[in-house]
């Protein structure tokens, strides 16, 4: 198995959903006690976070790229960003590496075609509903990408980063986003993506009429398909 670099703690939360996923995984794929072969780099998502609001997407990357360094020195094959938001920088990560970055947003877009699906609705930090590094993205691959509105969008974004990525899961929160997807669904969405890692934490398959697509799950499940193959 090749070895997988994790560029994590964006939020933590997320993160070990990911060191969860990837092993559970592995363990399916190849039996017995085989678990993955991996290395982290977790960062203090604080100082992360503070960049974001700033605007300071290049100090940012700039801090991704030196764990993307420190990953491969470590041996790492592979590279993971562990969260949507900051694929916003994923080309300056990548410069870093002679060793390839998986990127998120294709392997979310495989799983949407692979279902037959076109048109999708997107919840995500506010970043990544707004800006095109992301939609951009997806729309290279065929797919037609609907966001909530603003008002929507700003609960979303409040959401994820006062309450998930602090761990607090609130029925009324998940009722919230049950009310956003059902007006994606309504604008025509014939799939959601849960486009943040933390939203796999509060919304479920049984919240919407339409399938999900859990971004990290999908990014996990690509992953490992990589370093076995």
């Amino acid at each position: 198995m090749k070895t997988l670099g994790l560029i994590g703690g964006m939020s933590w939360e997320s993160t070990a959903e990911y060191y969860r996923t990837l092993n559970e995984l592995t363990r399916d794929r190849l039996g017995g006690l085989h678990s993955a072969q991996l290395v982290l780099y977790s960062v203090d998502f604080a100082e992360i976070e503070e960049l974001q609001t700033a605007g300071r997407w290049e100090e940012a990357g700039t801090l991704l790229a030196n764990a993307a360094r420190s990953l491969e020195a470590a041996g790492a094959d592979l590279l993971l960003i562990c969260t949507n938001t900051m694929h916003k920088v994923a080309d300056q990560v990548s410069a870093a590496a002679s060793v390839p970055l998986l990127h998120l947003a294709d392997a979310t877009a495989d799983a949407v075609r692979a279902a037959g699906l076109r048109r999708v609705g997107l919840l995500g930090t506010a970043f990544t509903m707004e800006q095109d590094f992301y939609r951009g993205r997806l729309a290279t691959h065929g797919l037609d990408v609907l966001v909530p509105d603003a008002p929507s969008r700003a609960l979303v974004h409040q959401v994820i980063y006062q309450e998930l990525c602090l761990g607090v899961v609130r029925e009324e929160s998940r009722a919230t986003y049950r009310r956003i997807i059902l007006d994606l669904v309504a604008a025509g969405a014939e799939g959601i993506i849960l486009g943040c890692t933390e939203i796999e934490l509060l919304v479920r398959p049984e919240d919407s009429p339409v399938p999900l697509f859990p971004t990290a799950r999908l990014h996990a499940e690509a992953a490992v398909t990589a370093a076995l193959g």
